[in-house]
């Protein structure tokens, strides 16, 4: 795999905090915008090879895990990361691959806890979260008049926790639904992001979006969901917005 290290510092608007350094980390079609105490950029490097190392040496095993847009059958001889996937695919009715840039965010989170105390890791929409401080998320919802008008706000005592974001707007991600915007957020960043493209693939319509948040709040882990469709958005469960 081909890899480039991309340093900035202006930090993508999701994510409202002063006190991080700030960096992007690229390899293939993986895009992390990660803030720690200091530029870990060549850890953070490698442990983005390293976890999709495992996820591509597993598809060249079993090309179902890559394909397949419903869960298949769990491998307790897999890598963790792998583990993961498959078993929130199971939980939440998609494919494993539905959870693969949340996956991706906490397994490189979590190396980076080893070296940083505060860690954020941000992968297209799809965040992962361990801070000794208040954290403001910005909801990005493509043409949505709401777009960028509200933040998931998140203590740090709800931290760590995953906080994805599934869009059939915005993106490459497949969605079978309308929305603008699904947000979950879960202590698995993982569960989060496999949870979001279940709840948005529901979401049909405007009228969708009450039943959407109530199933979703049924997945064992999820803690709230967020939908934007339009003009209109709904939201439940343990979940806090704030204006931007």
């Amino acid at each position: 795999m081909s890899h480039l290290i991309y340093k900035e510092k202006n930090y993508r608007t999701l994510i409202k905090d002063d006190f991080l350094k700030s960096y992007q980390v690229k390899v293939s079609e993986t895009d992390l915008l990660i803030r720690t105490h200091s530029d870990l950029s060549d850890i953070a490097l490698a442990s983005v090879i390293k976890h999709r190392n495992y996820i591509e040496e597993y598809i060249k095993k079993r090309a179902e895990f890559s394909s397949s847009l419903v869960p298949i059958a769990d491998d307790a001889n897999a890598p963790f990361i792998v583990r993961d996937m498959l078993r929130y695919s199971k939980l939440t009715g998609v494919g494993p691959m539905a959870s693969v840039a949340g996956a991706l965010a906490e397994f490189v989170g979590r190396d980076l806890l080893k070296h940083s105390e505060d860690v954020i890791v941000e992968n297209g929409g799809d965040v992962y979260i361990r801070c000794t401080k208040e954290t403001r998320i910005g909801i990005y919802a493509a043409e949505s008049p709401l777009s960028l008008k509200l933040a998931i706000r998140v203590s740090s005592a709800e931290t760590p926790l995953g906080v994805c974001t599934s869009s059939a707007t915005i993106g490459h991600s497949l969605s079978f639904g309308m929305a603008d915007a699904v947000c979950v957020t879960s202590k698995s960043a993982v569960l989060a992001d496999a949870a979001a493209t279940r709840i948005g693939n529901r979401v049909k319509k405007k009228d969708d979006i009450k039943a959407a948040i109530e199933e979703g709040l049924k997945i064992p882990g999820v803690r709230g969901v967020l939908v934007i469709v339009g003009d209109t958005m709904g939201a439940a469960g343990d979940i806090e917005l704030a204006g931007e």
